[in-house]
């Protein structure tokens, strides 16, 4: 999420901190002691007092050039700073227990520090709560790029039988010039069953498959679309960059122009297309949205609150708050990452330079819209959540088509320590009425009774379509709902290949959008007078 502090010592003060947090690593120097520091139930020491102290401190620049600050620790020091670190700022502090970490490993050690509470639904409090190897992860946020083949798969089971479903492809990637299509569902790759494969060798192949380690890599996927026709594509696998917005269009109906787009993810590439898509809007006077958000996972706070404004416009958003961050219970107003006062997100009303962290001069063009549709799935998560969120917050009316989002008000800093970086809850947002309780997701309902269900139509998401099409059954729900205020129903035939199946197999390799796009984009924005720490949502 995205803070912005007003005057020159809080400007010191974060650039200080976020220079800390980028460079992976703190700014303790001091030794080890001979003997590991000694855990004692409820009593915790400051999290920099075992900060970079690692039981095999990279002494070297890793492959991405980065440098660090690690000296020669244990494993009880790396143990004893996640205890710290988590007793600090973790946003649900007072619901973990202090176990002895000498029973557990650094990674179980790490899995146990968050609650154990559940939601009125019966889900986990915390659904958010991972780690990833620093290289890997500065990798990944410093280029923006990934080996693969743009293909965005729909894990309907990861276990045998398996189901794999080509959800879109990246325009211009592999798999879009090998003509794969949306609503293929994978059946073999190099003559390895997909669907049944249950041995150690055959799902070692087919995660490299999926996951290629590198650029160049060839292997043959065999497809089956929904008429059983087969398709054996051989797929190269290449640095892909993400296009998140796609499929823009102007749609005339009786009643006026309505705008359609695709918004695959709020990382920083996207703000161009986002900008040349509300202009083409905005000059053909649409009178309706509908932002297909999908499997939008979420990124970057900024550009959520920037999109919220281009659809409300000046008038609606005008000293309104888009989101505030609340932290745990013994902060105050006080970060209790950064240690900087904590002030409210408003309605970004400006372009932002993503390599000076800064506005620019440049305003948003908007559409100044009082409602919009909103084309939702399980897959919908964090930031696109806050444009929702932080809409209803100001009165624009939010519809949704498709299904319950993912759920997910919470964002958190990421931290490296001894190689590895660290994602744990740290701060929930709330919108300009103080309502963020939607940890089961935001609910498409016809009647809707309670803050997280919204006005609209469960549908079940349609891979018989493309994407941008007016027949696919999200988008002809929408449209139709523009003139009806109706739902439409479908024969179930076309929505039966995304239907979960209860896989009782081993399970490969999946992805979740909202994850990968934390991982793709953590970085926020300066403006020529405030710098917000690194945090992500």
């Amino acid at each position: 999420m995205t803070y912005f502090f007003s005057n020159i010592k809080a400007l010191i003060t974060l650039i200080v901190a976020t220079t800390t947090f980028l460079s992976c690593g703190g700014n303790s120097s001091q030794s080890p002691d001979s003997d590991e520091p000694v855990w004692i139930a409820g009593q915790f020491l400051d999290e920099s007092e075992y900060k970079d102290l690692c039981a095999s401190p990279r002494t070297e620049p890793d492959s991405n050039g980065d440098t660090f600050d690690d000296v020669l620790g244990t494993l009880m020091h790396e143990k004893m700073w996640l205890r710290s670190w988590t007793n600090q700022t973790y946003l649900w502090y007072d619901e973990v227990e202090d176990n002895d970490p000498t029973s557990f490993t650094l990674n179980e050690y790490f899995e146990q520090l968050k609650t154990q509470e559940l939601t009125e639904s019966g889900s986990a409090k915390d659904n958010f709560h991972f780690s990833q190897a620093t290289e890997e992860y500065n990798l990944r946020t410093q280029t923006g790029v990934s080996s693969g083949y743009g293909i965005s798969w729909e894990f309907v089971s990861a276990s045998s039988p398996r189901k794999l479903i080509v959800r879109y492809t990246e325009p211009n990637s592999p798999a879009d010039l090998a003509g794969v299509k949306r609503g293929y569902e994978l059946s073999e790759i190099d003559n390895i069953d997909v669907i049944n494969a249950d041995t150690e060798s055959e799902i070692d192949a087919i995660n490299a498959a999926l996951f290629p380690s590198d650029s160049g890599q060839i292997f043959n996927f065999v497809f089956t679309d929904s008429s059983d026709n087969q398709y054996a594509i051989d797929l190269t696998s290449a640095n892909v960059e993400l296009q998140p917005v796609q499929n823009v269009k102007i749609i005339n109906t009786q009643l006026g122009n309505i705008g359609y787009m695709q918004f695959n993810s709020f990382i920083s590439a996207g703000q161009q297309g986002l900008i040349d898509g509300f202009q083409e809007f905005s000059d053909n006077s649409v009178s309706d949205l509908i932002l297909d958000m999908r499997y939008n996972g979420g990124g970057l706070l900024a550009m959520a609150s920037q999109l919220a404004y281009m659809i409300a416009g000046s008038s609606q958003t005008a000293n309104e708050t888009f989101e505030t961050t609340l932290f745990n219970s013994k902060s105050g107003n006080t970060n209790p990452v950064t240690g900087n006062q904590v002030q409210a997100t408003p309605f970004y009303t400006r372009e932002i330079n993503w390599d000076t962290y800064q506005f620019t001069d440049t305003s948003l063009p908007t559409i100044e819209l009082s409602r919009v549709f909103i084309l939702t799935t399980e897959n919908t998560c964090s930031a696109s959540e806050a444009v929702i969120n932080g809409l209803n917050g100001i009165d624009v009316e939010v519809i949704l088509i498709g299904d319950t989002t993912c759920g997910k008000p919470y964002g958190f800093y990421p931290q490296d320590n001894c190689s590895t970086t660290y994602f744990t809850i740290q701060f929930q947002g709330v919108n300009a009425k103080g309502f963020g309780d939607y940890a089961d997701g935001f609910k498409p309902s016809i009647s809707p009774s309670f803050e997280d269900e919204l006005p609209g139509c469960v549908v079940t998401d349609d891979f018989t379509n493309e994407l941008g099409e007016e027949s696919e059954h999200l988008l002809a729900t929408a449209l139709n709902y523009t003139e009806t205020s109706q739902c439409l129903t479908f024969l179930d035939a076309s929505s039966s290949r995304s239907r979960a199946i209860a896989g009782s197999g081993v399970s490969i390799k999946s992805t979740s959008p909202m994850l990968d796009s934390i991982i793709l984009e953590n970085k926020l924005i300066t403006d020529p007078i405030s710098l917000p720490a690194n945090h992500a949502l």
